[in-house]
């Protein structure tokens, strides 16, 4: 038998969490999870135990869905999950149900949109690295082995200190040492 399972969310102490649990209840949630978090918080133990809850049939709902998640990726991603799981998503003001074609027409679009802006980003990236490297610039961090460090370390050698040695002195690793020389 499916169930209504609700989720609300405020961001600090001083908010409350009445509005969303009346209008939860309101539609029928059988059972209701809450967080007192910031959205941009990495654990909200309310939504992990309603997402632990929820099972095949049911359906997660929130208020808003700004209570669920900050951006559209993160959005899209748990929607994702939850469909993956036999789930339905509703969200009562914002007017989204995946269980109807137009709810689920409505999450495409923002998967898309998501999916786009991911690509923009790779590909500013791209080119600013390349505009990068056309000025001369290399990525990474800085090497801990300069040019005067890296003579040091060929005298030290030559003169027939051990590799692990001069690495020791130089504060790098054997490996870097070796990486270091033969390029």
């Amino acid at each position: 038998m499916s169930m209504l399972i609700g989720y609300a969310r405020v961001s600090t102490d001083e908010q409350n969490l009445d509005l969303q649990t009346d209008a939860l209840t309101k539609v029928g949630c059988e059972r209701l999870f809450s967080d007192q978090v910031s959205g941009a918080a990495a654990v909200k133990t309310g939504l992990d135990e309603a997402l632990a809850y929820l099972r095949e049939g049911d359906t997660l709902v929130v208020w808003k869905l700004d209570r669920l998640g900050r951006t559209v990726k993160g959005l899209v991603e748990l929607v994702d999950l939850l469909k993956g799981r036999g789930i339905q998503f509703r969200s009562l003001t914002d007017g989204i149900d995946t269980s109807t074609p137009a709810g689920r027409f409505f999450f495409h679009m923002m998967a898309a949109l998501a999916e786009m802006e991911r690509d923009l980003i790779r590909e500013r990236t791209t080119a600013g690295l390349a505009a990068a490297r056309a000025r001369g610039r290399k990525g990474g961090r800085k090497s801990k082995l300069d040019e005067a460090k890296l003579d040091a370390a060929r005298k030290l050698l030559t003169a027939g200190t051990p590799a692990v040695d001069v690495a020791k002195t130089l504060g790098v690793g054997r490996a870097t040492l070796y990486r270091r020389l033969s390029g």
